[in-house]
């Protein structure tokens, strides 16, 4: 089933995540995904089912993969459920439904269940209901979930005025104190970053879905879904299964893929197509491992917080020096958004890696939102002309150095160059999805061998 809401910010994660964790509980294997493009709401997904929380992109990975990337993740599941992004209908800018949570439901044939913020209206729910509900016939709300409903009399007036709806209320929450989750410039504060209060806080959400919504009325409802005939992605079927390059020494090569508090964006999907096309995927903590792993001959430096432990990150300096003497080698580096910044000279006036030229520091703008890129020249990632789609989605900006050329050439929101490439270092604020281009993986890894 698929947790939707009218708009952000009427409670989708503590829902999803809270329906997760409290069916996971009573011995259910849960799979957890999450429609868009954000990394950090899976960290909670994976917390409360203990399997990896999963992103169903239509717009990164096109609408083909969604049902094969489901399918793939939902292997040996009893139920999924699905997180929504933003409101129930709000896709990608300028493209319709296109990666809309209405969109993947669709994709999945797959019923919906609606959480409304009802803290500010009583008999105007029905009107918001059944706006919903009839906006798409293809969309099918099968429930829908109160949430911040004040008391009793309350509850009695939203319950009387969605009986004409013909939509069942399948849970109330009440309003509560404590139960958010802190955040800030980007977000939600990863559950990486705060594990233990982090594994309080689904708890907390558990209790609240057990309390306060009908798990059976919630269940039969995903038992309704239809069954989905298309066969699952399978890494192992991709481009980056294929042999490897002739020059590739025997064995397999080692990628080192940054992890821990200050890096923690990366899609599943990266590590099991790097592994498939013969790479041992080590992963290290730029935080607290002072060199990279033994044998190393590749790097990934994926999204995440380096400007919140920018001194941190600056003080390992014998990391700081293996990754730059790792890039000056020749050897492949991929790096995106917070890697970028580690690449970097400097950020906020940290000492970084200095593999680039380029100075990093935050500013007051976000600059959000999916790009279509190609590439201009050949890189560890992909020959010079590749199109590819991809997300941005930070608030720092980057001060060019010299000796680099650019990596991408974006068309949205208006043509500009992006991101960095230098020997065989590929940086960019730009995150991609490797599934969608699957050749990615055997590139970098025949670069290792190399």
């Amino acid at each position: 089933m698929v947790v939707a809401a009218p708009s952000s910010g009427a409670g989708k994660t503590t829902v999803a995540s809270g329906l997760m964790a409290a069916f996971a509980e009573r011995g259910v294997a849960v799979s957890p995904h999450k429609v868009g493009p954000d990394y950090i709401d899976p960290g909670y997904h994976a917390l409360a089912t203990g399997r990896p929380g999963r992103n169903l992109d239509a717009y990164l990975c096109g609408p083909e993969l969604i049902a094969p990337l489901f399918l793939h993740g939902a292997a040996g599941a009893d139920l999924a459920v699905v997180e929504g992004v933003m409101g129930l209908y709000d896709g990608a800018a300028g493209q319709g439904e296109l990666a809309s949570t209405a969109h993947v439901a669709k994709l999945l044939r797959a019923p919906v269940v609606l959480v409304v913020d009802a803290s500010s209206q009583s008999r105007s729910v029905a009107a918001l209901v059944h706006g919903f509900a009839s906006w798409d016939p293809e969309v099918r709300i099968g429930g829908v979930i109160l949430n911040k409903v004040a008391s009793d009399r309350h509850e009695a007036l939203l319950r009387e005025a969605l009986e004409a709806s013909g939509v069942p209320v399948m849970g109330v929450l009440r309003r509560a104190d404590g139960v958010s989750t802190p955040s800030r410039h980007l977000g939600l504060i990863p559950a990486a970053e705060r594990h233990r209060d982090a594994t309080g806080s689904v708890a907390a959400w558990a209790e609240r879905i057990r309390t306060g919504c009908d798990l059976e009325a919630l269940l039969a409802l995903a038992r309704s879904a239809p069954p989905l005939w298309e066969e699952p992605w399978d890494p192992a079927a991709t481009p980056a299964a294929v042999a490897g390059s002739a020059t590739a020494p025997a064995g397999r090569p080692v990628v080192a893929v940054a992890g821990g508090p200050a890096f923690t964006f990366s899609y599943t999907e990266l590590s099991e197509l790097l592994s498939v096309a013969g790479a041992d995927v080590a992963v290290f903590d730029p935080l607290r491992d002072e060199d990279l792993p033994p044998g190393t001959t590749g790097l990934v430096v994926g999204g995440g917080f380096p400007e919140v432990y920018a001194p941190e990150l600056s003080a390992n300096e014998p990391l700081r020096k293996a990754v730059a003497a790792l890039a000056d080698s020749g050897a492949p580096v991929a790096a995106e958004c917070a890697g970028l910044l580690y690449l970097s000279t400097s950020l906020d006036g940290s000492p970084m890696c200095g593999v680039l030229g380029a100075e990093a520091r935050m500013s007051d703008r976000l600059t959000l939102g999916y790009r279509e890129a190609v590439a201009l020249s050949d890189n560890v990632l992909a020959p010079a002309g590749t199109r590819l789609r991809g997300h941005e989605f930070h608030r720092t900006v980057i001060e060019p150095g010299s000796g680099e050329t650019p990596a991408w050439g974006l068309r949205q929101p208006k043509p500009r160059v992006e991101g960095f490439v230098r020997g065989g270092v590929h940086a960019s604020y730009v995150h991609v999805h490797w599934a969608a281009a699957p050749g990615i993986a055997r590139r970098f890894v025949d670069r290792c061998g190399q």
